[in-house]
């Protein structure tokens, strides 16, 4: 799969993320926990049981190979997935804020465990968002687990009005592996390229190019569209915290129109 571009080894990041997730949730107060956050309908408490319900998966299915839940009949993964979410936190709305960090120690230590012994070229889970249906190699499997842990941190920080996680300069390079499956239904010459920047100090630049069989990562000189966001801009449309339409006003957009308005609708997460 080199068209997902050079891999990203998150495996050393996984403690230091593990230990301030657990120090930012040790330093609230019993009414932080009740705040609203960027995710409808959730407060901090469900974000962080959420939080929870994804370490228990990851160790259950993927170390122990236990799958338990699957979707009904006709019912979208994406939907699926969204349905046990919400039963999850519904049900740990029980589970008191010094439990959960109990828990959440538990196995986040156990999931840092899984992360460092892990084999990075072998073939993973599926990131729906970067290969579709097929399996991915699993340093991006890895990486998708450390960028929706950086995004879920970063809504309970925000929703406590103190300083977010750092990071998000890796969080980017993750979420930007998204760009060739986004414009996989564009068409386009051979050659053809496109080019996204973000600035600020976590900034970079990213560009894909047409090939015979689909999009990659290239080191085009010269591109037909480009985007200009800045990062803030830019994590949020990965993770649909503003719209492809907000972002496009805050953008510097030039070139092919086509090409740009594809890209604009790239998601970095399951939605």
């Amino acid at each position: 799969m080199s068209w997902l571009g050079p891999r990203i080894d998150v495996r050393p990041l996984f403690p230091e993320q593990h230990a301030r997730l657990l120090a930012l949730l040790r330093g609230l107060s019993a009414s932080d926990w009740a705040r609203p956050t960027a995710c409808p309908g959730w407060t901090v408490h469900d974000i962080a049981t959420h939080l929870l319900g994804d370490h228990v998966g990851r160790l259950s299915l993927y170390r122990d190979g236990f799958e338990a839940l699957s979707p009904a009949d006709g019912e979208p993964f994406p939907a699926f997935l969204h349905r046990i979410n919400g039963e999850w936190v519904a049900a740990a709305r029980r589970i008191s804020p010094a439990v959960l960090l109990d828990l959440l120690a538990a196995t986040g230590d156990q999931v840092v465990g899984l992360w460092r012994d892990a084999d990075l070229d072998a073939p993973g889970w599926n990131v729906s968002w970067a290969t579709g249906p097929d399996p991915a190699p699993v340093w991006l499997d890895a990486a998708r687990d450390f960028s929706e842990f950086w995004t879920h941190q970063q809504q309970i920080a925000e929703a406590c009005g103190v300083a977010g996680p750092s990071g998000l300069a890796v969080v980017l390079d993750i979420f930007m592996r998204a760009l060739p499956w986004t414009l996989r239904d564009t068409d386009a010459a051979p050659g053809t390229a496109l080019r996204m920047t973000v600035t600020g100090d976590a900034g970079g630049v990213w560009t894909v190019a047409r090939d015979r069989s689909g999009w990659a990562f290239a080191e085009a000189t010269t591109a037909a569209a480009s985007i200009t966001l800045d990062q803030d801009t830019a994590w949020r449309l990965c993770t649909r915290g503003i719209s492809p339409e907000e972002a496009a006003r805050r953008a510097r957009v030039e070139g092919d129109g086509r090409l740009t308005d594809a890209a604009l609708r790239i998601v970095s997460i399951v939605y």
